[in-house]
C-alpha cells in the first residue's frame, strides 16, 4: 500500500481493490464488537476459519470471512450475518458453525433455531432487514458498521470512503462550512449546538493555530453509541475530522477516548496509521498544500471530562475541571487557541453530508432537528441494543416497534433520556417526538443518546436517587452549587427512600434544583437537576407516598416494603424456603408458607424464585 498523492489516484486505487474482490461468493460477517467478543465471537470466528479450511474452501475466493464492528442487536450476540442471502444468526456458539457452513454456505438452507423469533408474535424471521429491530432504522452515522472490517482501510475505501474528502478539498473552506450549516447538523454530544455555526465562528476567529477535537469520552451509564462507532468504523470519524480541519484551517487534531475503551483505542490507532500511510493524514494531503494530523489522547474515565473545557484541560495534562462558559472554546479552547470540538457521532455524519449534499441530509428528521440519531436502547425492553432512527420518531415507536415492548407483558412506565443529567418522561407522553426541542420542553434532553426504559416495577424516587448518587461521585467539586447541592439532594432522597422523609422535602429538592440550574459552573451541574425535577413533575404522587404513607408503590425501597406469601397461590413447593438467605420462611411441604417479617431483610430472592407468583410486596 503506497501513498495516494492525487484525487485521481484514489479512484484508481478503489478500482484496483474492487477488481480484486470477488463479490458473488457467500460472505460471513461476524460481530467483533466488545459485547459479542465478551460472549465468545472470537472463538466462533476461529471455528469458521477452521471448518472452511477443512472443507477445502479458500477464504476470499470461495467464502468471504470478515470480523466487523457491532451489529447493534447486542443482547443476542455473538451475531453472524450471511451475505448476500441476508441471514442473521443469533447467539452463535462454536458448536453451531459446522451446521451453518453446511446449510447456509454450501447449501441453501437455514439453521432455524438460530434465527430471530419475535418475542410477541413468536414468528421466526430469516431475513436480516425484516427483523423489527432493524426494519425501522435509518442508518447514516452507522452506515458501515457491521459491513466492514474496521481495521481495513480498503474496506472503507470500497464503500466510498474518503471520496467526501476529495470533494471537500475541491471546494473552498467556506463552502464546506456552508454545506454543514445548510444541512442543519447539530452536535450529537448533548448540547445540540449547530455544528456549522460552531465551525464558522472558529474559522472567523483570528489566529494561525486552530485545533479540532473528537470527544469520545462517553461516560453515561448504559451508553455505548460512540464506543461502537470508534470500534466499528473509525475511518468515518477520521475523514470527518480531516474535512472539518480543512474547513476551519486547522493542522492539528485530537481524539479523546476514555481508557476503558481498549478496542476503540486499538482500532482508532490502526485507522490513523493506515490513513497516514495512504496519504490522507500528514503533509500535502492528496497532493494539496493542506497539512493535518491526529493524535489519540486517553482519558482517565472522569465523567466531567465529557464537558468540553474539562476535556481540553485533560488533553493539556491538567486536572479535568470546567471553566466559565463566557470563555468560548471557538475563540480560546485547547492551549487557549481557537478549537472546534464535536463528538464521535457528529464527525461520523460529516463525510456523508459532504458526499450526498446538505439537501439530501436535511430530508431526514424534523424542522429544527435534522438527520438521524444513534441511541443505546436499554433497560426494561425486549430488544436492547444500538439503533439509529430519524429525528422525530416517537417514544412509542422506539420502545414498541424497534424495542419490541416491555418484557413479560408489564406496563411501560417511563423512559430516561440524556444520560444521568437527563430527565424521566412518563407513559402519558409516550407519543412525544424524540428531537432536541421536544425533549427539552418535556424537562429532559437529548444528551449523547442513552435511552433507559422503565416498567411498572420501577420506583421513580429511587431512580432519581441513583442518578444523583452517580453525579455526586463524578462532580469535580470546583463550584459550590454542584459540590454541596448534589450531596444535600442525595441526603434528602436517601431519607425519603428509607422512610425518614418529611413534609417540605419535595419543595426543598425543587429549591436546590433551582440553585443548581442557575448557579453551577458547567453543564454537568446545570443539568443535574433534571432527574429530580422530572420525577417530581410527573411522579409527585410517588414522592408523597414515600413521605406521608411510608410506602413505596413500586415495591423497590427496602425500608418501606414488606414481603408476604399469598396462601391462595402458595403450593408449598419450598423453593423460596431453600433459597432464603435468612431462613425466615417456614411451612410444611405442600402447605402454604409464611415469612417471618422480623427476620426478613427484604432481599427479594423469594419473589424472584417463586414459580407461582405467590410472594407479594406490600
Amino acid at each position: 500500500m503506497g501513498a495516494i498523492s492525487s484525487f485521481s489516484d484514489l479512484d484508481r486505487y478503489r478500482e484496483k481493490i474492487s477488481s480484486s474482490t470477488i463479490e458473488d461468493i457467500p460472505r460471513v460477517l461476524i460481530c467483533f464488537g466488545t459485547g459479542c467478543q465478551a460472549n465468545g465471537s472470537v472463538k466462533v470466528a476461529e471455528e469458521f476459519e477452521r471448518i472452511i479450511k477443512d472443507k477445502g474452501l479458500k477464504i476470499g475466493v470461495d467464502v468471504g470471512l470478515k470480523s466487523t464492528g457491532c451489529h447493534g442487536y447486542c443482547e443476542n450476540g455473538p451475531l453472524v450475518a450471511i451475505k448476500p442471502k441476508d441471514i442473521l444468526y443469533l447467539r452463535v456458539k462454536p458448536k453451531d458453525v459446522a451446521e451453518i457452513v453446511e446449510k447456509s454456505i454450501e447449501g441453501d438452507d437455514v439453521v432455524e433455531r438460530l434465527l430471530y423469533k419475535d418475542v410477541n408474535t413468536k414468528e421466526v424471521i430469516e431475513k436480516y432487514q425484516s427483523i423489527p429491530f432493524y426494519k425501522h432504522q435509518q442508518r447514516i452515522a452507522l452506515r458501515n458498521i457491521g459491513e466492514i472490517d474496521p481495521t481495513s482501510i480498503d474496506d472503507y475505501i470500497l464503500r466510498g470512503g474518503y471520496s467526501a474528502l476529495v470533494k471537500a478539498l475541491q471546494m473552498e473552506p467556506g463552502e464546506v462550512v456552508s454545506e454543514i450549516e445548510k444541512s442543519g447538523l447539530r452536535g450529537r454530544g448533548g448540547g445540540g449546538f449547530p455544528a456549522g455555526r460552531k465551525w464558522s465562528s472558529c474559522r472567523n476567529t483570528d489566529g494561525d493555530v486552530r485545533y479540532v477535537i473528537c470527544n469520545g469520552d462517553e461516560g453515561d451509564p448504559g451508553a455505548f453509541m460512540d464506543r461502537s462507532t470508534m470500534e466499528g468504523d473509525p475511518h468515518s470519524i477520521i475523514e470527518g475530522m480531516i474535512i472539518g480541519a480543512y474547513a476551519i484551517g486547522s493542522n492539528h487534531g485530537y481524539i479523546y477516548v476514555r481508557d476503558e475503551y481498549p478496542l476503540a483505542i486499538k482500532n482508532l490507532q490502526t485507522a490513523i496509521d493506515s490513513a497516514r500511510e495512504m496519504g490522507f493524514l500528514g503533509r500535502n494531503i492528496l497532493g494539496t498544500d493542506f497539512d493535518f494530523d491526529i493524535k489519540i489522547s486517553r482519558g482517565g474515565g472522569a465523567f466531567v471530562c465529557g464537558e468540553s473545557s474539562a476535556l481540553m484541560r485533560s488533553i493539556e495534562g491538567k486536572v479535568g475541571e470546567p471553566r466559565a462558559k463566557y470563555i468560548r472554546s471557538v475563540e480560546k479552547g485547547l492551549y487557549d487557541k481557537p478549537t472546534v470540538l464535536n463528538n464521535v457521532e457528529t464527525w461520523a455524519n460529516v463525510p456523508v453530508i459532504i458526499k450526498n449534499g446538505a439537501e439530501w441530509y436535511s430530508q431526514f428528521g424534523t424542522e429544527n432537528s435534522k438527520g438521524t440519531k444513534v441511541f443505546s436502547l436499554v433497560g426494561k425492553v425486549n430488544n436492547t441494543g444500538l439503533v439509529e432512527v430519524p429525528m422525530g420518531i416517537t417514544i412509542r415507536e422506539l420502545v414498541y416497534d424497534i424495542g419490541g415492548g416491555i418484557p413479560k407483558g408489564k406496563k411501560f412506565k417511563a423512559v430516561q433520556t440524556g444520560g444521568p443529567s437527563g430527565g424521566c418522561i412518563p407513559e402519558s407522553l409516550i407519543d412525544l417526538q424524540i428531537d432536541f426541542d421536544s425533549l427539552t420542553e418535556a424537562g429532559s434532553m437529548m444528551g449523547s443518546g442513552g435511552i433507559i426504559v422503565m416498567d411498572e416495577d420501577t420506583c421513580m424516587v429511587d431512580v432519581a436517587k441513583y442518578f444523583i448518587s452517580f453525579l455526586v461521585e463524578e462532580s469535580c467539586g470546583k463550584c459550590t452549587p454542584c459540590r454541596e447541592g448534589l450531596r444535600r439532594m442525595l441526603e434528602i432522597l436517601t431519607d425519603i427512600t428509607e422512610g425518614r422523609g418529611k413534609e417540605g422535602d419535595i419543595e426543598l429538592l425543587e429549591e436546590l434544583c433551582d440553585v443548581l440550574k442557575w448557579g453551577a459552573l458547567c453543564g454537568l451541574g446545570t443539568s443535574a437537576a433534571n432527574p429530580v425535577l422530572t420525577t417530581i413533575r410527573y411522579f409527585r404522587d410517588e414522592y408523597e407516598a414515600h413521605i406521608r404513607d411510608k410506602k413505596c408503590p413500586a415495591g423497590v425501597c427496602q425500608a418501606l416494603i414488606t414481603y408476604r406469601i399469598d396462601p391462595e397461590k402458595c403450593t408449598g413447593c419450598m423453593v423460596c424456603a431453600r433459597k432464603c438467605p435468612q431462613q425466615c420462611i417456614s411451612g410444611e411441604k405442600r402447605m402454604p408458607h409464611t415469612i417471618d417479617t422480623e427476620r426478613c431483610i427484604r432481599c427479594g430472592i423469594c419473589k424472584e424464585v417463586c414459580p407461582f407468583d405467590a410472594v407479594i410486596v406490600e
